[in-house]
């Protein structure tokens, strides 16, 4: 292959070499132009494609980012942050039922474009963003919702005229939502690290912004609940 692109090389240098006056110019002109385009086609590819290594539940994903990459990662960043899903509920505040529509609506936020046409194949090296938010459903949203969605439910049937606050498993709720909540803020902080944005965990703070220190994320001990295929 050397010998082959050594020979074409010469013939072409040759050639060039017998040609001369406007010709010449034009041939060089052209060939300046052809590598300044690739030269600075290169770069752009080389400058938008930034690596970034996650471990979440004991597994360490990587991802080679660009554009359309970046881009999802961001809608579904501010998607989660800017919902119950990172957002504190305190007791004796919010209202259940909202809770529950607000991760659902983002279960389907994050399911909507695994089903697309238009959801990219995976790429040929490292982890894609859409696996990211495929565990966030399986792993995370979709067990939650199976459990308290039915048991809310359920009492608001049988209890139309009472409040939530009168529902036996309130608490109960309110403590496994923040647990959720806790498993869910390694993923969003990815995303945001996939994304690009400088410090996603400052966008997840309580409305307090506490200034304790805080360790580095998104780490997080423990085995995935369940195998990656």
């Amino acid at each position: 292959m050397a010998g082959v692109t050594g020979s074409v090389v010469g013939i072409a240098a040759y050639s060039i070499s017998q040609t001369g006056g406007q010709r010449l110019s034009v041939i060089v002109g052209c060939l300046i132009g052809v590598a300044v385009v690739l030269g600075l086609e290169l770069y752009r590819r080389s400058a938008q494609l930034t690596e970034v290594r996650l471990v979440l539940l004991g597994n360490e994903m990587s991802f080679t980012t660009k554009t359309d990459m970046r881009q999802a990662a961001q809608r579904m960043f501010f998607q989660a942050a800017t919902r119950v899903a990172t957002r504190p509920l305190e007791d004796g505040s919010g209202n259940l039922r909202e809770a529950l529509t607000s991760l659902k609506t983002l279960f389907d936020l994050y399911r909507e474009p695994l089903e697309g046409h238009m959801t990219p194949p995976p790429p040929a090296k490292g982890d894609s963003v859409y696996e990211l938010a495929l565990d966030i459903l399986n792993f995370e949203l979709a067990p939650f919702l199976a459990k308290w969605h039915p048991g809310l439910k359920d009492f608001e049937d049988r209890h139309p005229d009472r409040d939530e606050t009168d529902w036996p498993q309130n608490a109960e709720f309110r403590a496994e939502l923040r647990q959720l909540q806790e498993r869910l803020r390694p993923y969003v902080i990815g995303l945001g690290e996939i994304a690009g944005i400088r410090d996603p965990e400052r966008h997840l703070r309580p409305s307090g912004r506490s200034t304790q220190a805080r360790p580095a994320v998104p780490h997080q001990d423990g085995a995935r609940p369940g195998p990656r295929e």
